[in-house]
């Protein structure tokens, strides 16, 4: 059967996340009942990432097996006429081999974190940044951020109900950036690894977003990493500032023809 990567686009906001659930609206599950509109179903597809509820993607990727040949361009643009009104769109599509896997064959993911600084309440940006109401000291988030990269113990900043079978793991990287954005001053969170913990991204960000605010110093987050303790963490972040921003792999399958 010929399998296909997707390379998905999505505003988080009116699901209950990417992993389909029974009777509350997902974008696996939207996904899916547009490609049983294409071939009878049921279709079952894979993503690289399950974000949760109100997280949304700018470049998630998701493999799918139909039983025709398509053309990347002609099953992207099918897609994407089932998916109306959905706020979901496949921006990319590519041939890949019956052995590619978006989730195993992935070697990075990489996330983004709009907070927005402003004290009226936003409107064009609302629900696709976290606000708050003060400026934030970015020198001592770089600083606090600084102890976090590298290979580490992050049972302080994952989920009590996170699965995975070890809080061990390596952030290859992590950036702070101001950027004068249209609606006020934005703080950027780059964040890149091979793989993430379950809410390891909204806790770093809420934990550096004490520091910015003064009520931790920067030192206080490697002292918190230490601890291995989730009640060491600082307040978790909302998600609607969040973004899977990309995912890498050995070799792109987006990295040639669209059209073929």
């Amino acid at each position: 059967m010929p399998r296909y990567a997707l390379r998905i686009e999505y505003n988080g906001a009116p699901f209950c996340g990417w992993q389909r659930q029974r009777d509350q609206p997902s974008v696996q599950g939207s996904v899916e009942e547009a490609l049983a509109r294409l071939e009878p179903g049921p279709h079952r597809i894979a993503a690289a990432g399950r974000t949760d509820a109100g997280v949304h993607a700018l470049a998630q990727v998701a493999h799918c097996d139909l039983t025709k040949a398509w053309t990347p361009f002609r099953l992207s643009e099918a897609l994407n006429y089932h998916l109306k009104p959905a706020p979901v769109a496949v921006v990319d599509c590519a041939r890949v081999s019956e052995d590619w896997h978006a989730r195993f064959s992935a070697i990075e993911r990489r996330y983004l974190f709009r907070l927005l600084m402003r004290r009226a309440p936003a409107t064009l940006e609302r629900g696709m940044v976290w606000q708050v109401p003060r400026d934030l000291d970015v020198a001592a988030m770089r600083a606090g951020a600084a102890h976090l990269v590298g290979h580490h113990d992050f049972t302080t900043f994952r989920s009590s109900i996170c699965q995975a079978n070890s809080p061990v793991k390596t952030l290859d990287d992590l950036r702070i950036d101001h950027h004068a954005g249209q609606s006020g001053p934005e703080l950027r969170f780059r964040l890149r690894a091979r793989s993430f913990l379950h809410n390891q991204v909204r806790s770093i960000v809420g934990t550096l977003e004490r520091v910015g605010a003064g009520a931790w110093a920067p030192d206080d987050v490697r002292a918190a990493l230490a601890a291995r303790e989730r009640a060491a963490c600082g307040p978790v972040s909302p998600p609607q500032g969040l973004y899977l921003a990309g995912v890498g792999y050995p070799d792109d399958p987006f990295a040639r023809d669209w059209a073929n």
